[in-house]
């Protein structure tokens, strides 16, 4: 067999591994993504409550809503907007996953094992795993940051309605249009410095605190490479994503969400250094974590179902590899024909 046709016989994970990686990374992102989306939709009418900025300006007045906590906002929606209303900015949610996840993923499995140089079986140093973390993380946020902005804003919409206020959008790909029209090129990616701390924070709790746990378990532990494993690790990764990413996360909505100028200028908050400190002087530090228990509560099973199904995935080219393939079947045949001749 020629060395082109035992490339062509290989499986397609094989002959093209990244491309592979960011397909099955942004399948699994998608499949957690649609699970847990309510969660993150009612994360994010919590970060908006009672932003001081907003009260300052007067834009909000007589229409503040009330605290209603986690569960009464994730009801509360349900009932005065309709439960298919839990969904809504689903769609670039997704869309913002299969960019971010896929080239998350690719990055950090690039720089872990070509870059930092780990080996197959070896202990990874913690400080190595956070660099490639935070470095993937906010490399893929930067290019999937329009999706994200579009996602923030759709999530608000329902909110719009109930105080009266015009809706902006017909649908995803209206925003996208209506955003690239108001702002420009650069419109789209509004908030992404904000956006991409949050995304380097989280991964640094994500994929750091998954890889550091699955191994330290593997060569510690009696565990071995399994779902017991895989459900350990994510729980754990999905935790600390959240503790770490949620003050990042409060901003980055804050200024997605912000009223803009024509100039594209936010009215509201400068830069997110300004966000910040205006929402630590007008609400109190804690204001930092509101929307934390449905990040929590959202981001664990996120990583759950994401590191299971992408686990599971993985496993296929492998299991498939243990068949012959076509080409080498059709090989076996002409030499035993020949060798029976």
């Amino acid at each position: 067999m020629s060395p082109a046709e035992d490339e062509r016989s290989l499986p397609l994970p094989e002959r093209w591994p990244r491309a592979s990686k960011f397909a099955l990374s942004a399948c699994a992102a998608a499949v957690a993504e649609l699970v847990t989306f309510p969660l993150d939709l009612t994360k994010t009418r919590l970060q908006i409550q009672g932003e001081a900025a907003v009260r300052r300006d007067g834009a909000a007045a007589g229409q503040a809503v009330p605290y209603r906590g986690m569960l009464r906002t994730a009801v509360g929606i349900a009932q005065e907007e309709g439960v298919r209303k839990l969904w809504q900015g689903a769609t670039p949610a997704v869309y913002r996953h299969i960019v971010y996840t896929g080239v998350r993923m690719v990055t950090y499995e690039h720089l872990r094992d070509s870059v930092l140089g780990r080996a197959e079986g070896e202990s990874f140093p913690l400080w190595k795993a956070v660099v490639g973390g935070m470095s993937a993380g906010a490399i893929g946020q930067f290019f999937a940051s329009p999706t994200d902005l579009v996602k923030v804003q759709m999530q608000m919409e329902g909110k719009r309605k109930l105080e009266g206020k015009p809706l902006r959008f017909r649908g995803v790909h209206h925003a996208f249009l209506k955003i690239l029209s108001e702002g420009g090129v650069r419109g789209l990616w509004a908030g992404w410095v904000p956006s991409v701390q949050r995304a380097a924070l989280v991964n640094m709790g994500d994929l750091t605190t998954y890889d550091s746990v699955k191994h330290f378990l593997l060569l510690n532990t009696t565990l071995v490479d399994n779902s017991v494993t895989h459900s350990v690790s994510s729980v754990c990764s999905g935790l600390v994503a959240a503790v770490l990413g949620t003050p990042a996360d409060v901003v980055k909505t804050r200024i997605m969400n912000q009223p803009r100028d024509k100039q594209g200028r936010g009215l509201l908050y400068k830069s997110s250094m300004d966000c910040l400190i205006q929402t630590v002087q007008g609400e109190g530090f804690m204001s930092l974590y509101k929307g934390f228990i449905p990040t929590g509560m959202r981001m664990a099973p996120w990583s759950l179902v994401f590191w299971l199904t992408y686990e599971q995935i993985r496993k296929i080219p492998q299991q498939r590899s243990k068949f012959p393939s076509l080409a080498q079947i059709e090989f076996w045949l002409v030499v035993s024909s020949q060798t029976s001749g």
